[in-house]
Parts: C-alpha cells; structure tokens; sequence
C-alpha cells in the first residue's frame, strides 16, 4: 500500500468520528513520529511503498480512534510552552488555559519584589523580561535568573501536579527556584518525574492526598490546577475527556466544586510568606465564588482567559 493510498484509507475510516481537515491533520502528526516525514515530505511521498509494519500500525491507530481515544494519547506527547511532555491515560492533556496561567505567572514572579538578579548580580532590564515571556523558548542558559528571598532561593508549591506542566516551564525559566509539586495520584507522580528527567529538571515531587496534609513550611508562590469541575456538570464533559482522561484531576471529589481552593486559601494564611504570589485556575462558572475565598489578600484579581471566560485568580498576600 502506498501513503497516498493509506491516508484516503485512514480518512475514509474516521470519516464518522472526525471531519476530513482533522483526520488530515491527525494523519499528518502520525506520519511524521512513525515514518519520520514532515508535511512537506509527505506530499512529495505519495507513491511511497509502506512495510506491513507500518501500515498494521496505522490500522490500530486507526482503532484506538474511533473509540474516541484521544490522538494525544496515542501517540504518547505534545508540546506545551515549548517543551515536548510526555502524556498517558493517567494525566490530563495540557490545555490552553494552563499556558496563558504560567505566561501570566512568570511575568508576575519577574515583576515580584523577590531580588531577581542576572548572572552577573545586576537588575534585569525590560527587555530580557519581554523577551522572556513573548519567547516560550527563550533560554534560561542564556539569561540565568535567580530568584531570592532573603538570600536564599524562592520556593514554589505546586498542588496538582498531573504530568508536572506547571513545575517544568516554571524551572525552566527559574532555576534557581526550590518547587514542591504534589499530586494525589502516584501513577501520575510518574510521568511527572519522567517528564522532569527528560528535561534534566529538579523538581521536589511529593505523593500526598493535599485535602488531608498539613503543610510543614512557607511558600513564596503557590500555583495550582485543581480538580475544579462539579458533579452537577458532569453531564456536559465530552465522553472523550470523562471516559479518557483520569477523573479525579477533572471532578471535584466532594459536592463541593470548591473544596481544593477552600483550602488553598486556608494554607495561604498559614504557610504563603508576606508578599507572596497565588496563582489559580479555576472553574469559569465560580469566578466570583472563588475569589470571594481570597478576600483577606491585600491584592486579588479575577482574570479572563484569551475566551473571555472567568479563569484565573491572581493574589498577593
């Protein structure tokens, strides 16, 4: 069979699942990991003869997809702020929303009264910062970052790590910063580390169900991606998401939509040292459920994300 062959067949497969734009696309992003050719090399390709290797491994991608199996997970990566990361049934596929967070994050971490410095112990400019946040991969080698409290590095918590997204840009843009990134799920916990050993990037994972945990020390940043869709709203999450992607990082465990960030505002209190940044994402129809939570911040924002959806709170203790 020759590709040319193999892609009407591949479309006309998935003709009732997806579009044909999409099923091109998703055959494009399959030929270029399985046969190493690039967009342009495929069209160039069309009579090429296919090994029956190649072509049994097309067919249960093919398989795999009209179960609704997201692509995504078939194929075992993506890219998310310029960085591949390894996904599987046991994380949530990185969205959107979450870049537009750690874009906004970095900024405000950069801006934050936090004694950043370059290598050579003198202020960045504002040039090195906008280079910084309009580049995702702009390179930390080049322009190190050293964030300090009091002489020493800041420290980050991350609760809800999944695939270890937040931890990784954050690293990578601020190495010198100490990150505890927690999840209740050892399994995603796994491919966290994998993804963190891949990038060569030291991060403190920790197992711990953070609804039952009592923090032990002070934060200069929490960040977190909760578990923040309700049970009520279970009805209009598409089958491919619920029946996929791990539950207990899309549903609230409880009634209660807001039960992680109850917490997190109480722990805030505690254990986010004076001056000190919280970023969330949250549940758009909480919006101002949630900020409410955040009350006693001397600063706190409600943000819309690039769809004009409540998403975001923003607050400094």
């Amino acid at each position: 069979m020759t590709l040319s062959l193999l892609k009407k067949h591949f479309l006309d497969s998935l003709s009732e699942v997806y579009t044909d734009s999409e099923s091109t696309f998703i055959f494009q992003i399959f030929t270029e990991h399985i046969l190493c050719l690039n967009n342009f090399q495929q069209r160039q390709s069309a009579d090429l003869e296919l090994s029956d290797e190649n072509i049994n491994k097309f067919q249960q991608i093919i398989s795999e997809l009209k179960t609704g199996k997201p692509y995504l997970q078939i194929l075992g990566e993506t890219e998310f702020y310029g960085m591949k990361i390894f996904v599987d049934e046991n994380v949530l596929i990185p969205r959107p929303e979450t870049e537009e967070l750690l874009e906004f994050a970095i900024k405000k971490i950069q801006d934050a009264r936090f004694g950043m410095r370059d290598s050579g112990c003198g202020i960045l400019n504002s040039s090195s910062e906008s280079l910084a946040i309009n580049n995702p991969n702009f390179s930390e080698e080049k322009n190190p970052q050293t964030l300090q409290r009091f002489n020493s590095p800041i420290k980050i918590l991350d609760i809800g790590t999944g695939s270890g997204i937040i931890p990784l840009v954050l690293k990578k843009y601020f190495p010198e910063a100490e990150i505890t990134s927690m999840d209740f799920s050892e399994a995603a916990l796994k491919t966290a580390k994998k993804n963190a050993e891949f990038h060569q990037l030291d991060i403190n994972f920790i197992h711990a169900d953070y609804l039952s945990l009592d923090l032990n020390q002070n934060f200069d940043v929490i960040i977190s991606n909760p578990p923040y869709i309700g049970i009520d709203e279970e009805n209009e999450i598409a089958d491919s998401v619920k029946e996929f992607e791990p539950t207990m990082a899309l549903f609230s465990p409880t009634s209660d939509a807001l039960i992680f960030y109850r917490k997190i505002a109480e722990d805030s209190k505690k254990y986010l040292n004076e001056n000190g940044l919280l970023f969330l994402e949250i549940n758009q129809k909480l919006g101002k459920e949630t900020l409410e939570l955040y009350k006693d911040f001397s600063q706190v924002e409600l943000i819309k994300d690039l769809s004009e959806n409540d998403r975001f709170i923003f607050g400094i203790k």
